[in-house]
């Protein structure tokens, strides 16, 4: 056999993982059986496991196994697509029993030939004049009235994210994030050609000095925080903190994108009430009322508008016409403020459920959000836990996929309790509780 034969065989059984004939949580047999099989040399199927553990598709413990990861593609940055679990911990959308029905209410009359006439009709980044009006006293809060004429708009929260850091960070700049962030700010930062910096937190998030030092060390151009209900940690930045934050900011001359999408639950003043030339707010109604009915909102400091207009044109992120007219009607109506009142009596409930289950266990949680932070007991790693959750049709995400540094995440794992129904909830939590308790899951028999 050629010395890179192994390789062959590593590059075979990632394509059955990624066809689906391994599916997260699977057993791989043992070395020795393996290679029986495949009728190479036990000393050959070592350096197959071994690569498929360097790709991330397949985790494992001396004594227990080797399983298909819960990460199924090498280099895996983002999360992947709904796996279909039976019971969902993984996917963040919030959804009611009751949300369809009121959201068809507030639809109503929008099928009539002439309002379809006119929502279906091409849109541009900034909407019509009642569109801006509508979302912008929408997004009030306590000390914080953004103008109509700041409001960009995008299809999603992640086209809001994507326009912002093209318009303000150039290819090859550097943009500090959270050491734990909002996955899919990875993936758009490399494509964008944009550098990610992550930064050093505590219990009160980022911290000021970390971004002070980062800078001196090289020039950063921005920072992409999630200053309340931070995704993964659900910790929301104190006002001390967000003072001295926006004191560092001012002194360097950066900007803040500032993601607002859990901003709903806590109802937080957003930064920009407190640096408005600083800040782009960012939020959108995928969260609020559900994922097939988004429409991301910018609001753009004036000086920033017209490039965060151009970034939003050339990435083709324009939101489509019939969600302005959706959209509009939802806010302008108060179903949106009505649905979002629900579920932050829904996420108080479920985070009570989850701290009845998980109690003596290590959590840092929110109680007006819809995750939490699972720290994982010594016997149990991340991939591994996530691979176990798995097998038993549960899906949750690895904490390395929040980490910005390969190598750097710790040993826990993000539920999220927006998607199961009440009954999902409570046996998904039983039963990763069981789990959590038991020192040996796997069948490690031969």
């Amino acid at each position: 056999m050629s010395k890179f034969e192994y390789l062959k065989l590593a590059d075979t059984v990632a394509a059955e993982i990624a066809n689906g004939a391994l599916k997260p949580g699977d057993r791989l047999p043992p070395q020795r059986s393996f290679a029986y099989q495949r009728k190479i040399a036990v000393s050959t199927a070592s350096r197959v496991y071994t690569e498929l553990l360097r790709r991330g598709l397949v985790v494992g413990e001396v004594g227990r196994g080797t399983f298909v990861s819960g990460e199924t593609r090498r280099g895996i940055t983002v999360p992947v697509e709904p796996r279909g679990a039976r019971i969902d911990f993984e996917v963040n959308y919030p959804i009611l029993p009751t949300q369809s029905a009121m959201i068809a209410r507030s639809l109503q009359g929008l099928e009539r030939p002439e309002a379809l006439e006119r929502a279906l009709r091409h849109s541009g980044t900034t909407g019509t004049q009642a569109a801006r009006a509508v979302t912008a006293q929408f997004l009030c809060r306590d000390g914080w009235s953004p103008a109509a004429d700041q409001i960009v708009f995008t299809a999603n929260g992640r086209q809001c994210i994507a326009a912002t850091l093209a318009a303000v960070a150039p290819a090859g700049s550097r943009c500090g994030v959270e050491a734990l962030t909002y996955p899919f700010i990875k993936d758009i930062a490399a494509r964008l050609g944009v550098t990610l910096v992550p930064l050093a937190m505590d219990e009160h998030g980022l911290r000021p000095d970390a971004v002070l030092k980062a800078h001196r060390e090289a020039h950063l151009s921005v920072l992409y925080i999630q200053p309340t209900i931070q995704n993964p940690l659900g910790m929301t930045m104190p006002a001390s903190r967000r003072a001295d934050l926006l004191r560092v900011v001012e002194k360097l001359g950066l900007y803040v994108i500032e993601d607002t999408v859990y901003g709903f639950l806590d109802e937080e003043t957003p930064m920009a009430a407190l640096a408005p030339d600083r800040c782009i707010v960012l939020d959108s109604l995928s969260k609020k009322v559900a994922p097939g009915l988004a429409l991301g909102f910018i609001v753009a400091p004036p000086r920033l508008r017209e490039r965060i207009m151009a970034a939003v044109r050339s990435g083709g992120w324009t939101a489509a016409g019939f969600a302005f007219a959706a959209g509009q009607r939802l806010m302008a109506d108060g179903t949106v403020a009505e649905l979002s009142r629900l579920k932050r009596i829904d996420a108080v409930r479920r985070q009570q459920v989850a701290a009845k289950h998980l109690a003596g266990f290590e959590i840092q949680a929110n109680p007006k959000s819809y995750h939490l932070w699972l720290t994982l007991p010594p016997h149990w790693r991340s991939q591994t836990f996530v691979a176990a959750a798995a097998r038993r049709d549960i899906a949750l995400t690895a904490s390395t996929t929040f980490a910005v540094a390969p190598g750097h995440a710790p040993n826990a794992v993000r539920l999220a309790f927006g998607a199961p129904s009440a009954e999902q909830l409570d046996l998904g939590l039983r039963t990763l509780a069981g789990m959590l308790g038991a020192k040996e899951d796997f069948d490690t028999t031969e």
